[in-house]
């Protein structure tokens, strides 16, 4: 996974173990991993750790009271992920609780979530209070299916999308490569954002630094003004 990734132009890969209650964070075991895999991939791609921090009660807590290694590459940066299917009702608050502590969240692949797809309004307004969001390139690509493909598109037009990631687990079905996705933003909505939402905003994030200036989110129920047709006076 790492020679795809530096085949395809990636310069660092952040490796982020799921924490959750089936698969139990260790620090100590991440950093050791990732040192074997750097000693043997050697210097490209820097391997940075972090990790897909499941939204319970449980890690929530973990987090704003031990501050413990849970973010990207050290930084304010934490990826957080609900539930494919569900999503707390007290989300506001939890995200706020989460920032008071001096963290900046990342939702990730929103566009993949069930509920999410339907509550565009939801993700606006959380963006709108300082949260972050990171969709998956292959979703953009039509990966995951057709609703995560529309969504993701949907939310790119919108500008509710901050970073695409791989989100790779291995080198045949959730690959690492990038440079599709990348080129399809390109085409569509130009390189310039292509770029942010490739290199400048994840580079930001790993550095710990605020996210480059981008177009603002637009609210999902906005609609443009439709001009007004008068009806031909009859004879």
């Amino acid at each position: 996974m790492l020679r795809m990734s530096a085949s395809d132009g990636v310069t660092h890969v952040v490796a982020t173990p799921h924490c959750n209650f089936r698969y139990p964070f260790e620090p100590r075991e991440n950093r050791s991993k990732a040192a074997d895999l750097q000693a043997a991939i050697g210097d490209s791609p820097r391997i940075l750790l972090g990790c897909d921090f499941h939204l319970s009660f449980d890690n929530i807590r973990r987090l704003t009271e031990e501050h413990g290694p849970f973010t990207v590459n050290g930084t304010q940066y934490v990826l957080v992920e609900f539930d494919d299917f569900f999503v707390p009702n007290q989300m506001d608050h939890v995200f706020y609780e989460i920032q008071v502590a001096g963290y900046i969240p990342i939702l990730t692949h929103p566009e993949r979530n069930a509920v999410c797809r339907r509550k565009l309004d939801s993700i606006y307004n959380w963006i709108t209070r300082g949260c972050l969001v990171q969709a998956t390139a292959q979703s953009y690509l039509g990966g995951f299916g057709q609703e995560a493909l529309r969504a993701s598109e949907r939310m790119l037009d919108l500008n509710l999308i901050h970073i695409f990631a791989s989100d790779a687990h291995d080198t045949r079905h959730r690959t690492p490569l990038l440079s599709p996705a990348y080129e399809k933003v390109a085409a569509h909505r130009g390189r310039e954002l292509a770029d942010l939402l490739f290199t400048r905003n994840p580079e930001c994030v790993i550095h710990g630094k605020p996210l480059s200036p981008g177009p603002e989110a637009v609210p999902p129920h906005a609609r443009k003004r439709m001009r007004k047709w008068w009806p031909f006076p009859q004879r």
